[in-house]
Protein backbone atom coordinates (compact mmCIF):
# COMPACT_ATOMS: atom_id res chain seq x y z
CA UNK A 1 0.00 0.00 0.00
CA UNK A 2 2.83 2.40 0.90
CA UNK A 3 4.63 1.73 -2.38
CA UNK A 4 1.37 2.25 -4.22
CA UNK A 5 0.87 5.66 -2.64
CA UNK A 6 4.43 6.80 -3.16
CA UNK A 7 4.23 5.84 -6.81
CA UNK A 8 1.42 8.23 -7.71
CA UNK A 9 3.51 10.79 -9.51
CA UNK A 10 0.98 11.85 -12.09
CA UNK A 11 -0.98 15.05 -11.65
CA UNK A 12 -4.54 15.38 -12.80
CA UNK A 13 -6.23 18.59 -13.83
CA UNK A 14 -9.42 17.72 -12.00
CA UNK A 15 -10.79 15.13 -9.61
CA UNK A 16 -13.40 12.90 -11.19
CA UNK A 17 -16.58 11.95 -9.45
CA UNK A 18 -16.92 8.26 -8.67
CA UNK A 19 -19.98 6.33 -9.61
CA UNK A 20 -20.22 3.17 -7.58
CA UNK A 21 -23.01 1.40 -5.80
CA UNK A 22 -20.89 1.00 -2.69
CA UNK A 23 -20.40 4.15 -0.67
CA UNK A 24 -16.74 4.11 0.27
CA UNK A 25 -14.21 6.71 1.44
CA UNK A 26 -10.44 6.35 1.53
CA UNK A 27 -8.79 8.47 4.24
CA UNK A 28 -4.99 8.91 4.32
CA UNK A 29 -3.39 9.79 7.66
CA UNK A 30 0.12 11.03 8.41
CA UNK A 31 1.02 8.69 11.30
CA UNK A 32 1.30 4.93 10.98
CA UNK A 33 0.69 2.49 13.81
CA UNK A 34 1.51 -1.15 14.46
CA UNK A 35 -0.97 -1.49 17.32
CA UNK A 36 -4.67 -0.82 17.73
CA UNK A 37 -4.78 -1.33 21.50
CA UNK A 38 -6.69 1.85 22.41
CA UNK A 39 -5.54 1.81 26.03
CA UNK A 40 -1.83 2.13 25.34
CA UNK A 41 -1.29 3.30 21.77
CA UNK A 42 -0.48 7.00 21.34
CA UNK A 43 -1.74 7.08 17.73
CA UNK A 44 -5.40 7.13 18.86
CA UNK A 45 -6.30 5.44 15.57
CA UNK A 46 -9.14 3.28 16.99
CA UNK A 47 -11.04 6.42 18.04
CA UNK A 48 -10.04 8.45 14.99
CA UNK A 49 -11.18 5.63 12.71
CA UNK A 50 -14.61 5.38 14.34
CA UNK A 51 -14.02 1.99 15.99
CA UNK A 52 -14.07 3.12 19.61
CA UNK A 53 -15.67 5.87 21.67
CA UNK A 54 -15.17 7.39 25.10
CA UNK A 55 -17.67 8.05 27.87
CA UNK A 56 -17.57 11.80 27.19
CA UNK A 57 -16.30 13.95 24.35
CA UNK A 58 -15.19 17.54 23.83
CA UNK A 59 -17.63 20.19 22.68
CA UNK A 60 -15.06 22.15 20.70
CA UNK A 61 -17.16 25.26 20.24
CA UNK A 62 -17.80 25.84 23.94
CA UNK A 63 -14.68 24.08 25.33
CA UNK A 64 -16.86 21.94 27.56
CA UNK A 65 -17.31 18.20 28.03
CA UNK A 66 -20.49 16.67 26.65
CA UNK A 67 -22.09 13.20 26.99
CA UNK A 68 -21.15 10.40 24.60
CA UNK A 69 -21.38 6.83 25.89
CA UNK A 70 -22.25 8.32 29.26
CA UNK A 71 -25.61 10.08 29.49
CA UNK A 72 -24.93 12.14 32.61
CA UNK A 73 -22.79 12.30 35.76
CA UNK A 74 -22.58 13.78 39.25
CA UNK A 75 -19.62 14.40 41.53
CA UNK A 76 -20.02 17.52 43.62
CA UNK A 77 -17.28 16.69 46.13
CA UNK A 78 -14.70 15.92 43.42
CA UNK A 79 -14.05 12.43 44.84
CA UNK A 80 -17.24 10.37 44.57
CA UNK A 81 -18.54 10.20 41.01
CA UNK A 82 -21.72 8.66 39.65
CA UNK A 83 -21.83 8.04 35.90
CA UNK A 84 -25.06 7.05 34.16
CA UNK A 85 -24.50 5.13 30.91
CA UNK A 86 -26.60 5.02 27.78
CA UNK A 87 -28.78 1.92 27.75
CA UNK A 88 -28.94 1.43 23.97
CA UNK A 89 -25.29 0.70 23.18
CA UNK A 90 -23.82 -2.58 21.99
CA UNK A 91 -20.30 -3.60 21.11
CA UNK A 92 -19.53 -4.70 17.58
CA UNK A 93 -19.82 -8.35 18.65
CA UNK A 94 -23.40 -7.72 19.82
CA UNK A 95 -22.58 -7.73 23.53
CA UNK A 96 -24.40 -5.13 25.60
CA UNK A 97 -22.38 -2.20 26.94
CA UNK A 98 -23.45 -2.18 30.58
CA UNK A 99 -21.71 -0.91 33.70
CA UNK A 100 -19.81 -4.17 34.24
CA UNK A 101 -18.35 -3.99 30.72
CA UNK A 102 -17.34 -0.35 31.16
CA UNK A 103 -15.83 -1.07 34.58
CA UNK A 104 -13.71 -3.85 33.06
CA UNK A 105 -12.56 -1.55 30.26
CA UNK A 106 -11.58 1.28 32.62
CA UNK A 107 -9.75 -1.13 34.92
CA UNK A 108 -7.80 -2.52 31.99
CA UNK A 109 -6.86 1.01 30.86
CA UNK A 110 -5.36 1.95 34.23
CA UNK A 111 -3.67 -1.44 34.54
CA UNK A 112 -2.08 -1.37 31.09
CA UNK A 113 -1.09 2.31 31.15
CA UNK A 114 0.71 3.97 34.06
CA UNK A 115 -0.03 7.28 32.35
CA UNK A 116 -3.78 6.62 32.56
CA UNK A 117 -3.46 5.44 36.14
CA UNK A 118 -1.77 8.72 37.06
CA UNK A 119 -4.17 10.81 34.99
CA UNK A 120 -7.46 9.33 36.23
CA UNK A 121 -6.53 8.80 39.90
CA UNK A 122 -9.17 6.06 40.20
CA UNK A 123 -9.25 4.31 43.57
CA UNK A 124 -12.38 2.18 43.28
CA UNK A 125 -15.08 1.37 40.70
CA UNK A 126 -18.47 -0.19 41.44
CA UNK A 127 -20.88 -1.24 38.71
CA UNK A 128 -24.60 -1.92 38.81
CA UNK A 129 -26.88 -2.07 35.79
CA UNK A 130 -26.03 1.02 33.78
CA UNK A 131 -24.53 3.02 36.65
CA UNK A 132 -20.90 3.39 37.67
CA UNK A 133 -19.77 4.58 41.09
CA UNK A 134 -16.15 5.77 40.93
CA UNK A 135 -14.07 7.04 43.83
CA UNK A 136 -10.85 8.92 43.08
CA UNK A 137 -7.80 8.71 45.33
CA UNK A 138 -7.94 12.46 45.99
CA UNK A 139 -10.20 15.44 45.22
CA UNK A 140 -10.05 15.74 41.43
CA UNK A 141 -12.72 18.08 39.99
CA UNK A 142 -11.53 17.58 36.41
CA UNK A 143 -11.92 13.79 36.54
CA UNK A 144 -14.75 13.74 33.98
CA UNK A 145 -12.76 15.80 31.46
CA UNK A 146 -9.94 13.23 31.62
CA UNK A 147 -12.39 10.65 30.28
CA UNK A 148 -12.18 12.45 26.92
CA UNK A 149 -8.76 10.85 26.46
CA UNK A 150 -8.79 8.27 23.62
CA UNK A 151 -6.70 5.98 25.85
CA UNK A 152 -9.81 5.37 27.97
CA UNK A 153 -11.93 4.29 25.01
CA UNK A 154 -14.49 1.69 26.00
CA UNK A 155 -13.89 -1.76 24.51
CA UNK A 156 -15.00 -5.32 25.18
CA UNK A 157 -12.02 -6.64 27.14
CA UNK A 158 -13.25 -10.25 26.91
CA UNK A 159 -12.07 -10.35 23.30
CA UNK A 160 -8.70 -12.02 22.77
CA UNK A 161 -6.83 -9.94 20.16
CA UNK A 162 -7.15 -6.36 21.39
CA UNK A 163 -3.81 -5.45 19.81
CA UNK A 164 -5.04 -6.17 16.26
CA UNK A 165 -8.83 -6.16 16.52
CA UNK A 166 -10.35 -4.11 19.35
CA UNK A 167 -14.10 -4.44 19.67
CA UNK A 168 -15.61 -1.02 20.33
CA UNK A 169 -18.95 0.74 20.09
CA UNK A 170 -18.30 3.18 17.23
CA UNK A 171 -20.00 3.53 13.84
CA UNK A 172 -17.44 1.31 12.05
CA UNK A 173 -16.31 -2.26 12.61
CA UNK A 174 -12.71 -3.25 11.92
CA UNK A 175 -12.53 -5.94 9.24
CA UNK A 176 -8.79 -6.13 8.55
CA UNK A 177 -5.68 -4.42 9.91
CA UNK A 178 -2.34 -4.35 8.13
CA UNK A 179 0.11 -2.90 10.70
CA UNK A 180 1.87 0.20 9.42
CA UNK A 181 -0.27 0.22 6.27
CA UNK A 182 -4.07 0.41 6.61
CA UNK A 183 -7.36 -0.56 8.22
CA UNK A 184 -10.42 -1.74 6.34
CA UNK A 185 -13.68 -0.79 8.06
CA UNK A 186 -17.32 -1.55 7.44
CA UNK A 187 -20.49 0.11 8.70
CA UNK A 188 -21.90 -1.10 12.03
CA UNK A 189 -25.62 -1.36 11.31
CA UNK A 190 -26.63 -1.41 15.00
CA UNK A 191 -24.73 1.75 15.89
CA UNK A 192 -26.55 3.51 18.73
CA UNK A 193 -26.36 7.00 17.23
CA UNK A 194 -27.63 6.01 13.77
CA UNK A 195 -25.87 3.87 11.20
CA UNK A 196 -23.57 5.62 8.73
CA UNK A 197 -24.61 6.10 5.12
CA UNK A 198 -21.18 4.81 4.12
CA UNK A 199 -20.74 1.11 3.48
CA UNK A 200 -17.02 1.07 4.17
CA UNK A 201 -13.93 3.14 4.92
CA UNK A 202 -10.24 2.59 4.23
CA UNK A 203 -8.03 4.30 6.82
CA UNK A 204 -4.46 4.17 5.54
CA UNK A 205 -1.11 5.61 6.60
CA UNK A 206 1.79 7.30 4.87
CA UNK A 207 4.34 9.41 6.74
CA UNK A 208 5.66 10.99 3.53
CA UNK A 209 3.83 14.30 3.05
CA UNK A 210 4.66 14.48 -0.65
CA UNK A 211 3.29 10.97 -1.18
CA UNK A 212 0.07 11.95 0.59
CA UNK A 213 -0.40 14.92 -1.73
CA UNK A 214 0.29 12.81 -4.81
CA UNK A 215 -2.21 10.17 -3.67
CA UNK A 216 -4.97 12.78 -3.62
CA UNK A 217 -3.93 14.32 -6.94
CA UNK A 218 -4.06 10.93 -8.63
CA UNK A 219 -7.46 10.11 -7.15
CA UNK A 220 -6.25 7.12 -5.11
CA UNK A 221 -7.56 8.62 -1.89
CA UNK A 222 -10.43 10.95 -1.01
CA UNK A 223 -9.19 12.78 2.10
CA UNK A 224 -5.59 13.59 3.03
CA UNK A 225 -4.57 14.69 6.50
CA UNK A 226 -1.69 17.18 6.43
CA UNK A 227 -0.65 17.16 2.76
CA UNK A 228 2.73 18.62 1.88
CA UNK A 229 2.64 22.39 2.52
CA UNK A 230 4.58 23.14 -0.67
CA UNK A 231 1.87 21.36 -2.68
CA UNK A 232 -1.05 23.39 -1.38
CA UNK A 233 -1.19 25.95 -4.16
CA UNK A 234 -1.06 23.19 -6.77
CA UNK A 235 -3.81 21.28 -4.98
CA UNK A 236 -6.02 24.37 -4.81
CA UNK A 237 -5.75 24.79 -8.57
CA UNK A 238 -7.13 21.31 -9.26
CA UNK A 239 -10.85 21.33 -9.91
CA UNK A 240 -12.70 19.34 -7.27
CA UNK A 241 -10.03 19.54 -4.55
CA UNK A 242 -10.81 21.56 -1.46
CA UNK A 243 -8.02 22.58 0.95
CA UNK A 244 -8.80 23.84 4.43
CA UNK A 245 -6.58 25.14 7.22
CA UNK A 246 -7.94 24.96 10.79
CA UNK A 247 -6.42 26.33 14.00
CA UNK A 248 -6.12 23.51 16.54
CA UNK A 249 -5.03 23.00 20.14
CA UNK A 250 -1.48 22.11 19.14
CA UNK A 251 1.97 23.57 19.66
CA UNK A 252 5.30 22.72 18.08
CA UNK A 253 7.85 23.04 20.84
CA UNK A 254 11.55 22.64 21.50
CA UNK A 255 11.65 20.15 24.36
CA UNK A 256 14.63 20.65 26.69
CA UNK A 257 16.24 17.67 28.44
CA UNK A 258 16.88 19.30 31.80
CA UNK A 259 18.78 16.25 32.98
CA UNK A 260 21.65 17.17 30.64
CA UNK A 261 24.44 19.12 32.29
CA UNK A 262 24.47 22.12 29.95
CA UNK A 263 20.69 22.57 29.96
CA UNK A 264 20.45 22.64 33.74
CA UNK A 265 21.61 26.24 33.41
CA UNK A 266 18.62 28.46 32.65
CA UNK A 267 20.88 30.82 30.70
CA UNK A 268 21.70 28.05 28.21
CA UNK A 269 18.00 27.33 27.85
CA UNK A 270 17.38 31.03 27.28
CA UNK A 271 20.06 31.02 24.59
CA UNK A 272 18.36 28.10 22.84
CA UNK A 273 15.05 29.96 23.02
CA UNK A 274 16.61 33.14 21.61
CA UNK A 275 17.94 31.24 18.58
CA UNK A 276 14.43 30.29 17.43
CA UNK A 277 13.18 32.67 14.74
CA UNK A 278 9.51 31.87 15.14
CA UNK A 279 7.91 34.14 12.58
CA UNK A 280 10.47 33.20 9.93
CA UNK A 281 9.68 29.52 10.55
CA UNK A 282 5.93 30.15 10.24
CA UNK A 283 6.43 32.07 7.01
CA UNK A 284 9.06 29.90 5.33
CA UNK A 285 8.21 26.38 6.50
CA UNK A 286 4.45 26.53 7.10
CA UNK A 287 3.89 29.19 4.43
CA UNK A 288 1.78 31.12 6.90
CA UNK A 289 -0.40 28.19 8.00
CA UNK A 290 0.23 28.76 11.68
CA UNK A 291 0.90 31.29 14.38
CA UNK A 292 4.17 32.09 16.19
CA UNK A 293 4.01 30.79 19.77
CA UNK A 294 5.09 32.39 23.00
CA UNK A 295 3.57 29.85 25.38
CA UNK A 296 1.89 26.46 25.02
CA UNK A 297 -1.69 27.73 24.64
CA UNK A 298 -3.28 29.57 21.75
CA UNK A 299 -3.76 33.21 22.82
CA UNK A 300 -7.51 32.90 22.11
CA UNK A 301 -7.98 30.31 24.90
CA UNK A 302 -9.38 31.71 28.17
CA UNK A 303 -6.55 30.28 30.31
CA UNK A 304 -3.69 31.54 28.10
CA UNK A 305 -1.53 34.20 29.78
CA UNK A 306 -0.79 37.46 28.03
CA UNK A 307 2.97 37.55 27.47
CA UNK A 308 5.27 40.33 26.50
CA UNK A 309 6.97 39.20 23.30
CA UNK A 310 10.41 37.86 24.20
CA UNK A 311 13.35 39.26 22.24
CA UNK A 312 15.33 36.83 20.13
CA UNK A 313 18.36 36.69 17.88
CA UNK A 314 21.95 35.50 17.77
CA UNK A 315 23.35 38.44 19.73
CA UNK A 316 20.94 37.86 22.60
CA UNK A 317 21.75 34.12 22.57
CA UNK A 318 25.46 34.93 22.91
CA UNK A 319 24.72 37.24 25.86
CA UNK A 320 22.84 34.46 27.66
CA UNK A 321 25.70 32.03 27.00
CA UNK A 322 28.21 34.52 28.44
CA UNK A 323 26.16 34.54 31.66
CA UNK A 324 26.46 30.76 31.68
CA UNK A 325 30.26 31.02 31.42
CA UNK A 326 30.67 30.33 27.69
CA UNK A 327 32.96 32.21 25.33
CA UNK A 328 33.42 32.05 21.57
CA UNK A 329 36.96 30.84 20.83
CA UNK A 330 38.27 29.75 17.44
CA UNK A 331 34.72 29.71 16.11
CA UNK A 332 33.46 27.38 18.87
CA UNK A 333 31.24 28.24 21.81
CA UNK A 334 32.99 26.65 24.77
CA UNK A 335 33.30 26.54 28.52
CA UNK A 336 36.31 25.28 30.45
CA UNK A 337 37.83 24.17 27.15
CA UNK A 338 34.82 22.02 26.19
CA UNK A 339 32.76 22.91 23.13
CA UNK A 340 28.98 23.20 23.45
CA UNK A 341 27.53 20.44 21.28
CA UNK A 342 23.83 19.56 21.29
CA UNK A 343 21.97 16.47 20.07
CA UNK A 344 18.59 17.40 18.59
CA UNK A 345 15.91 14.76 18.04
CA UNK A 346 13.27 15.05 15.33
CA UNK A 347 10.88 12.74 13.50
CA UNK A 348 9.50 12.64 9.94
CA UNK A 349 5.80 12.00 10.54
CA UNK A 350 5.32 15.75 10.98
CA UNK A 351 7.14 17.06 7.94
CA UNK A 352 7.74 20.54 9.34
CA UNK A 353 9.62 19.34 12.45
CA UNK A 354 12.79 18.14 10.64
CA UNK A 355 12.81 21.45 8.76
CA UNK A 356 12.58 23.38 12.04
CA UNK A 357 15.49 21.28 13.33
CA UNK A 358 17.58 22.15 10.27
CA UNK A 359 16.88 25.89 10.63
CA UNK A 360 17.89 25.73 14.31
CA UNK A 361 21.04 23.78 13.45
CA UNK A 362 22.04 26.42 10.91
CA UNK A 363 21.36 29.34 13.27
CA UNK A 364 23.23 27.68 16.14
CA UNK A 365 26.25 27.11 13.92
CA UNK A 366 26.50 30.88 13.36
CA UNK A 367 27.43 31.34 17.01
CA UNK A 368 29.72 28.31 17.28
CA UNK A 369 27.31 25.64 18.52
CA UNK A 370 27.37 22.27 16.77
CA UNK A 371 23.93 20.67 16.65
CA UNK A 372 23.76 17.00 15.68
CA UNK A 373 20.31 16.09 14.34
CA UNK A 374 19.13 12.57 15.10
CA UNK A 375 16.00 11.33 13.36
CA UNK A 376 13.81 8.89 15.27
CA UNK A 377 10.54 7.14 14.46
CA UNK A 378 8.49 7.16 17.66
CA UNK A 379 9.37 10.21 19.77
CA UNK A 380 7.38 9.27 22.86
CA UNK A 381 9.03 5.86 23.16
CA UNK A 382 12.53 7.15 22.44
CA UNK A 383 12.45 10.17 24.75
CA UNK A 384 10.95 8.16 27.60
CA UNK A 385 13.57 5.40 27.31
CA UNK A 386 16.71 7.35 26.39
CA UNK A 387 18.42 10.39 27.89
CA UNK A 388 21.22 10.70 25.31
CA UNK A 389 19.75 13.85 23.76
CA UNK A 390 19.58 17.54 24.61
CA UNK A 391 16.73 18.97 22.54
CA UNK A 392 13.79 17.61 20.57
CA UNK A 393 11.37 19.16 18.13
CA UNK A 394 8.07 17.81 19.38
CA UNK A 395 4.41 18.49 18.67
CA UNK A 396 1.86 18.34 21.43
CA UNK A 397 -1.87 18.86 21.87
CA UNK A 398 -2.11 21.35 24.73
CA UNK A 399 -5.86 21.68 25.31
CA UNK A 400 -7.63 18.63 23.84
CA UNK A 401 -9.97 18.55 26.86
CA UNK A 402 -10.74 22.26 26.53
CA UNK A 403 -8.77 22.87 29.71
CA UNK A 404 -5.14 23.57 30.65
CA UNK A 405 -4.94 20.72 33.16
CA UNK A 406 -4.17 17.96 30.66
CA UNK A 407 -1.06 19.56 29.18
CA UNK A 408 0.31 20.89 32.48
CA UNK A 409 -0.09 17.53 34.23
CA UNK A 410 1.23 15.45 31.35
CA UNK A 411 4.20 17.67 30.50
CA UNK A 412 5.41 19.24 33.76
CA UNK A 413 4.22 17.15 36.68
CA UNK A 414 6.88 14.65 37.84
CA UNK A 415 4.39 11.83 37.16
CA UNK A 416 3.37 13.19 33.76
CA UNK A 417 3.32 10.79 30.83
CA UNK A 418 4.84 13.43 28.52
CA UNK A 419 7.36 14.91 30.96
CA UNK A 420 10.26 14.21 28.60
CA UNK A 421 12.22 17.21 29.87
CA UNK A 422 12.50 15.46 33.23
CA UNK A 423 11.25 18.59 34.97
CA UNK A 424 10.89 18.36 38.74
CA UNK A 425 10.11 21.88 39.86
CA UNK A 426 8.51 21.94 43.35
CA UNK A 427 6.94 25.37 42.81
CA UNK A 428 5.41 24.33 39.50
CA UNK A 429 4.26 20.95 40.86
CA UNK A 430 2.50 22.71 43.74
CA UNK A 431 0.61 24.98 41.32
CA UNK A 432 -0.48 21.98 39.22
CA UNK A 433 -1.55 20.03 42.32
CA UNK A 434 -3.67 22.98 43.43
CA UNK A 435 -5.14 23.26 39.93
CA UNK A 436 -6.13 19.59 40.07
CA UNK A 437 -8.20 20.22 43.21
CA UNK A 438 -9.81 23.51 42.14
CA UNK A 439 -13.36 23.53 40.78
CA UNK A 440 -14.03 27.22 40.12
CA UNK A 441 -13.22 27.97 36.48
CA UNK A 442 -11.93 31.50 37.14
CA UNK A 443 -9.57 30.21 39.83
CA UNK A 444 -8.47 27.40 37.53
CA UNK A 445 -7.66 29.96 34.81
CA UNK A 446 -5.53 31.95 37.27
CA UNK A 447 -3.61 28.83 38.34
CA UNK A 448 -3.13 27.74 34.73
CA UNK A 449 -1.70 31.15 33.92
CA UNK A 450 0.65 30.90 36.92
CA UNK A 451 1.89 27.51 35.75
CA UNK A 452 2.35 28.67 32.15
CA UNK A 453 4.18 31.79 33.40
CA UNK A 454 6.54 29.62 35.46
CA UNK A 455 7.33 27.48 32.40
CA UNK A 456 7.89 30.63 30.36
CA UNK A 457 10.13 32.39 32.88
CA UNK A 458 12.24 29.31 33.53
CA UNK A 459 12.29 28.17 29.88
CA UNK A 460 11.51 24.57 30.78
CA UNK A 461 10.55 24.17 27.13
CA UNK A 462 10.51 26.62 24.24
CA UNK A 463 7.43 27.12 22.11
CA UNK A 464 7.88 27.61 18.40
CA UNK A 465 4.47 27.87 16.73
CA UNK A 466 0.84 26.81 16.72
CA UNK A 467 0.37 24.94 13.42
CA UNK A 468 -2.92 24.86 11.61
CA UNK A 469 -4.21 21.44 10.64
CA UNK A 470 -4.40 21.23 6.87
CA UNK A 471 -6.77 18.79 5.19
CA UNK A 472 -7.30 18.35 1.46
CA UNK A 473 -10.22 16.39 0.03
CA UNK A 474 -12.18 15.53 -3.07
CA UNK A 475 -15.17 17.81 -2.50
CA UNK A 476 -17.05 16.32 -5.44
CA UNK A 477 -17.23 13.08 -3.51
CA UNK A 478 -16.75 13.74 0.22
CA UNK A 479 -19.62 15.13 2.25
CA UNK A 480 -19.78 16.24 5.91
CA UNK A 481 -16.05 16.09 6.69
CA UNK A 482 -15.18 18.20 9.78
CA UNK A 483 -11.62 19.07 10.82
CA UNK A 484 -11.73 19.11 14.61
CA UNK A 485 -9.49 21.30 16.75
CA UNK A 486 -8.79 18.42 19.15
CA UNK A 487 -7.77 16.16 16.22
CA UNK A 488 -9.65 13.30 17.90
CA UNK A 489 -12.83 12.89 15.87
CA UNK A 490 -12.31 12.02 12.20
CA UNK A 491 -14.30 9.08 10.81
CA UNK A 492 -17.84 9.62 12.12
CA UNK A 493 -21.32 8.38 11.27
CA UNK A 494 -22.00 11.77 9.65
CA UNK A 495 -19.32 11.34 7.00
CA UNK A 496 -20.91 10.66 3.63
CA UNK A 497 -20.45 10.83 -0.15
CA UNK A 498 -22.26 13.05 -2.64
Amino acid sequence: MVSLLTACGGTTSSIKEESSEEKHIHFLYNFSTNSLDPHIDSSYVPLRAGITETLVRLDEENLTVEPWLAESWEGDDGINWTIHLREDVTFHNGREMDADAVKASLERAITESIAMKNALKIGEIKAEGYTLEIKTTEPFPEFISELVNPNVSIIDVTEEDILNKPIGTGPFVLETFMPGSRLELKRYDQYWDGASNLDSVTFSFNEDANARSLALKSGQVDIVYRPEVESLETLKEIEGIHVESTATFRVHQMTMNMQRESLRDVNVRRAVDALIDRQEIVDSILLGNGEAAVGPFLPSLPFAPTYEWRESGAELAVEHLKKAGYTLENGKMQKDGEALTLTLLTYPARADLPLIAQVFQSDAKQIGIDVNIKQIDTPEEYMASNRDWDLATYSNLTAPRGDAGYYLNATYHPNGALNFSGAEEPTLTAIIDELNQTVDQEKRAVLAEQAADYVYENVINSFVLHPSTIVALNEKKVKNWVTTRSEYYMITNQLDVN
